[in-house]
């Protein structure tokens, strides 16, 4: 539902993002990490065809991009967008808003109203309806702008920082929404500083540094640090020697009856340590991989992403 491949944007010379490629298919949440200036907003206003890219195609709910006239309409009628800032207008009413909005998305008189009432009672907003949207609260602000980012039902949707600035109870109402719509079969592009919110929502996360220095589901990420823990039947240290000659293992250590083994391809070496083992005479009581923290993952490649883009 989104592909991106080699997307590439420069700013006077200066490189923002560097040939990005990912892929997330339809119906799943992808949480797009990365410190400020890393490129994430400019890669999302690449995918929505708001800024064209210096190289590079995408793909966003079976529209290709760069776009031309006659598909902007079309890839504006499948996607939503939430801003970080939510951009109405202070003196028209909640429901002014998005009435305004809806008639500009297109939607039919006899659907806009059933459908403004209906999300507006299912974000707790029915009671502050006609109040001045400038008189919201933050909270209450960016549940309207949820609101408006799919009220005309889009199959894609990029939320950029949605929960930034609000209060815990205000943020978890916006996560609680954001999880309503992925199991609703939307697929979503999450902006996030929040790695907790990445863990708790995401099916892929990707982490940009300019460059998309990690991306994969969030099983993979967390458990692809390589170490793998294998619990014997006695202490293994005096078969160290024999482990080190083994293809594929790194760094080894023992600690009682637990041995820590590192390689940067668990799936082919850890049978082949395992077969080694028990040819030593070694019993395998368990084995299982080391998990890391998404935040480990996450410190591990931005410091070795290199300089951070737009």
């Amino acid at each position: 539902m989104i592909t991106a491949s080699g997307l590439s944007r420069s700013f006077d010379g200066r490189v923002a993002v560097d040939g990005v490629s990912f892929e997330v298919p339809s119906g799943r949440l992808c949480a797009l990490l990365g410190p400020n200036g890393s490129g994430k907003t400019t890669t999302v206003r690449m995918l929505l065809g708001l800024l064209p890219p210096t190289s590079g195609t995408a793909e966003v709910a079976g529209i290709t991009l760069p776009v031309i006239r006659d598909d902007a309409k079309s890839l504006r009628a499948r996607a939503g967008l939430l801003t970080e800032t939510p951009g109405f207008y202070d003196r028209l009413s909640g429901a002014e808003n998005l009435d305004f909005f809806a008639r500009l998305y297109g939607i039919a008189d006899a659907v806009r109203g059933p459908r403004i009432e209906s999300w507006l009672k299912r974000l707790d907003l029915w009671d502050a309806r006609d109040r001045a949207f400038g008189g919201y609260s933050k909270g209450m602000k960016q549940r309207l702008a949820l609101i408006r980012a799919v009220l005309h039902e889009p199959a894609v949707i990029f939320l950029d920082e949605p929960t930034a600035g609000l209060d815990p109870a205000a943020a978890r109402e916006v996560r609680d929404l954001i999880a309503d719509l992925r199991r609703e079969g939307r697929t979503i592009l999450l902006c996030t500083h929040h790695l907790g919110e990445a863990q708790s929502l995401a099916d892929l996360v990707g982490i940009l540094q300019g460059k998309l220095v990690a991306f994969g589901s969030l099983d993979a990420l967390t458990g692809s640090a390589g170490t793998v823990e294998i619990r014997l039947d006695r202490d293994p240290a005096d078969l160290l020697p024999m482990l080190r000659s083994v293809p594929g293992v790194g760094e080894l250590a023992s600690s009682g009856p637990l041995l820590r083994v590192a390689t940067g391809d668990p799936e082919r070496v850890t049978p082949r340590v395992v077969s080694s083992l028990v040819a030593a005479g070694a019993g395998i009581l368990e084995v299982r991989p080391v998990r890391v923290s998404l935040e480990e993952v996450y410190l591990r490649a931005v410091g070795a992403g290199g300089g951070a883009g737009a």
